[in-house]
């Protein structure tokens, strides 16, 4: 019986060691054309110490704590995936980017901590609202960091910058979650109504997508009332509707101005705030073709922003559409993984 049972989580591991050894073979092959390119020690530690470092990742963190080991392996090549491109087109990012990694990881493991040890989260939801509250309301004191650039979700202080929404999406989860489990819908709408203002008035409309979308999952797998999530859905459509015939031409214009951008880029493209930076990107995105120009030998730093919002531009042109449709994959088996592992959890505690 022992025996079978070995036999068989072995046969269970084969796929993941596989997939773990691609992965590594993939970044080291990587930042060894790099370095072939531009012969630095730095680059050559690059093509060592990434696969090291997410091997070791990968097979300590699963020890330390129950967590799915396939899921880590994937979001681990997509941060290293980040590592790679950042460092291709600059070297100093590129190692910020690692240190950010590094931070991420320490930041998960706390998170798996306060998970594993609190037990009682009714008295930190109160702090942990007005700590998101907090954050949210940071990029109207420190606008003028990014003055001129449409939304203002981002805060400045000398050299750091950061974008405190990406920060308040974990406190959002955690408040979302505690009130949704207590069947504390209409404070948990309330919460979610605050934070979208916020990112409103930001014009960050982006990531009030995100919010908005990960709060309408939440709700319905909560209440499980399609009615509810209609009526939001609903109410919603007709406050932003009424919100841009009142406002059209003073709050919403950079909106305004972006989804024409959108529909026609190349007619907005030689005005200032136009479309310049799509039509670069879909040049970018063209000349990338199927199999890419090949690592180190793209042309995407024509793109103004290629290292943040157009980074995905960035790697179809060096990596090709095949590539970039194995990454967006990549994201589609991140979520059906974590909903299969999340209802798993939700039938153990029925």
């Amino acid at each position: 019986m022992n025996i079978a049972i070995r036999a068989k989580k072995k046969k269970q591991r084969r796929p993941q060691q596989m997939l773990t050894a691609v992965m590594l073979l993939f970044f080291f092959s990587s930042f060894l054309l790099l370095f072939m390119k531009d012969p630095t020690v730095q680059t050559f530690l690059m093509a060592v110490l990434v696969p090291a470092a997410l091997w070791l990742v990968g097979a300590i963190l699963p020890r330390l704590f129950p967590m799915d080991s396939l899921l880590l392996t994937l979001v681990n090549f997509l941060c290293a995936l980040g590592v790679l491109l950042q460092y291709r087109y600059s070297p100093s990012r590129g190692m910020t980017q690692a240190f950010n990694y590094g931070v991420g990881l320490v930041a998960m493991i706390g998170c798996a901590l306060v998970v594993r040890h609190v037990k009682s989260w009714k008295y930190l939801m109160l702090s942990m609202m007005a700590a998101a509250c907090g954050m949210l309301a940071l990029p109207f004191i420190f606008r003028a960091a990014n003055a001129g650039k449409g939304a203002t979700a981002w805060v400045g202080l000398g050299s750091f910058s950061m974008q405190p929404s990406e920060l308040v999406k974990i406190l959002y989860l955690f408040i979302l979650a505690y009130y949704l489990s207590r069947r504390r819908v209409v404070g948990a709408m309330a919460f979610i109504g605050v934070m979208m203002g916020f990112l409103v008035l930001q014009r960050d409309l982006g990531t009030a997508a995100i919010y908005g979308g990960t709060a309408l999952v939440m709700l319905y797998a909560a209440t499980s009332s399609a009615l509810l999530i209609g009526g939001i859905l609903a109410a919603g459509v007709g406050a932003v509707s009424v919100l841009y015939a009142l406002f059209r031409n003073s709050f919403f214009l950079t909106v305004q101005n972006r989804i024409n951008n959108w529909l026609d880029p190349f007619s907005t493209y030689d005005q200032l705030g136009g479309g310049y930076q799509i039509v670069q990107s879909l040049i970018a995105i063209a000349n990338g073709g199927l199999w890419g120009t090949g690592l180190g030998l793209g042309n995407a730093s024509v793109i103004p922003e290629f290292r943040t919002d157009f980074i995905f531009a960035a790697l179809i042109n060096e990596f090709g559409m095949v590539f970039a449709v194995l990454v967006l994959l990549i994201y589609v088996l991140l979520a059906l993984r974590t909903a299969d592992i999340a209802l798993r959890l939700s039938l153990i505690h029925i």
